[in-house]
């Protein structure tokens, strides 16, 4: 073996010249391979190295490049979301103006049909009266019929007696001329009545059929009232089972801040014609129970944090839940919803409420705190400028703040922050439930 070494790996010397002197280093069959080995070791770690570097590099980019196209795709499904949840409220909108074209509507129909049932009544009275003329008038022709025939008898009675009846003949030939009048206005008058009341009974088959035409465009008038209003009113109520808000406690709330009522003492009124509602005017009441408690819910989802803090174009940076902090590293509880945008967004309030706190607090920087119904409470943090004080009561959408990069931040955005009864709650899950409504 090592005669085949120096066979191909004979001993070399390599020669190193100074000004001085001259010195030489021999390299052994075994020094070089050692030497080619380590070489060829030495090269292959660094072709491994360089090719573990590139796939790297290019994982590294194939990831950054599949993350842009996935917030691309998640800033298109935003506006998409938007763009229909502004279709929905144009749509409700839309509803709500038809439901009070509609109401009103049905009250001036409502209104035509009291007075032409009113009309009916005083038809049907007057017809009751001329029938019972008629019949007053016939039976007076049928006595004064028989009065005739009498008075006839009695007459040719006295023409039989000339000289001891002779004035009774002239007296009853008066009295019978006398009936014959009154038997002829009696005719006339009967045939009048007729006439009369054959009108009236045209004139109530008019009214009767109007009456039915009015009450088929009713039904068809409160279908769609019916549909609008459950248009209206699903969204909203959707809205806040999603949110797990107590709708029944909430809606308390607010009958007790809107339930005023009265007006000027008046006379007291008592009417022997009863009180039963008709079948249009218990649908009619329902429908407003319906809108009154639309009205009831758009005023609760006002008081609640059921909106959105940031209009326009934004990106969620980190969520509610457990993270690694961004400034120290360590693993901690984050109790809001980050969303970066451009310096000064404007921040708008997500509800109905008084505010607490507006100024600097350790962390938080900026922050504005508002107390709202059932509970609530919300933190806008990291602002820039701060458009509200303490004690100042602030509506749904009013603007309160321009976004920042205060406190303990590492670039502009907003921490949206909602508590219940002290505690905080994931902001995404109240935002999500009212984007089919507001």
């Amino acid at each position: 073996m090592k005669s085949a070494l120096e066979k191909y790996l004979p001993e070399q010397r390599i020669y190193i010249r100074t000004d001085n002197s001259t010195k030489f280093l021999t390299l052994k069959s075994k020094s070089q391979l050692f030497i080619g080995v380590l070489a060829t070791i030495s090269f292959s770690w660094l072709m491994i190295a360089t090719a573990v570097i590139g796939f790297e590099t290019l994982e590294t980019r194939s990831d950054s490049r599949r993350a842009e196209d996935q917030k691309q795709a998640y800033e298109m499904r935003i506006n998409t979301l938007s763009a229909e949840r502004d279709n929905r409220a144009l749509e409700a909108q839309a509803a709500q103006e038809q439901f009070y074209v509609a109401l009103k509507q049905i009250s001036a129909q409502q209104t035509d049909l009291l007075e032409a049932e009113e009309q009916r009544r005083e038809l049907a009275t007057g017809l009751k009266i001329m029938q019972s003329k008629l019949q007053g008038a016939i039976k007076s022709r049928d006595q004064a019929t028989r009065n005739s025939d009498s008075l006839l008898a009695q007459l040719q009675n006295a023409t039989g007696n000339k000289t001891s009846h002779l004035g009774a003949s002239e007296e009853l030939n008066k009295t019978l001329a006398l009936i014959s009048q009154e038997l002829s206005t009696s005719v006339d008058k009967r045939e009048t009545l007729a006439v009369d009341a054959n009108k009236a009974i045209e004139y109530a088959q008019e009214l009767e059929f109007n009456a039915e035409l009015a009450r088929l465009k009713n039904e068809q008038i409160f279908s769609r009232l019916a549909d609008a209003v459950a248009v209206s009113l699903s969204p909203l109520e959707r809205a806040l089972s999603k949110s797990g808000i107590n709708k029944d406690a909430l809606l308390n709330e607010v009958r007790k801040g809107y339930s005023g009522t009265g007006g000027p003492l008046t006379e007291l009124t008592i009417s022997s014609k009863g009180n039963a509602d008709n079948y249009d005017s218990i649908r009619a009441n329902g429908l407003l129970k319906a809108l009154d408690r639309i009205n009831l819910l758009k005023i609760a989802g006002n008081k609640v944090p059921l909106s959105n803090p940031v209009r326009g174009s934004y990106r969620y940076t980190s969520g509610f839940g457990w993270r690694n902090d961004p400034k120290s590293g360590g693993r901690r509880l984050h109790k809001g919803t980050d969303m970066a945008a451009p310096l000064n967004t404007k921040i708008l309030a997500t509800g109905d409420g008084v505010v607490e706190f507006a100024g600097r607090q350790s962390g938080y920087g900026r922050l504005i705190k508002i107390k709202h119904a059932q509970g609530f409470e919300t933190y806008y943090a990291h602002l820039n400028r701060i458009f509200v004080k303490a004690g100042q009561k602030v509506s749904r959408g009013d603007k309160i703040g321009a976004m920042g990069n205060s406190g303990r931040s590492t670039g502009v955005h907003l921490h949206y922050e909602i508590r219940k009864g002290g505690k905080a709650v994931n902001a995404i899950t109240y935002i999500k439930a009212a984007n089919d409504v507001f």
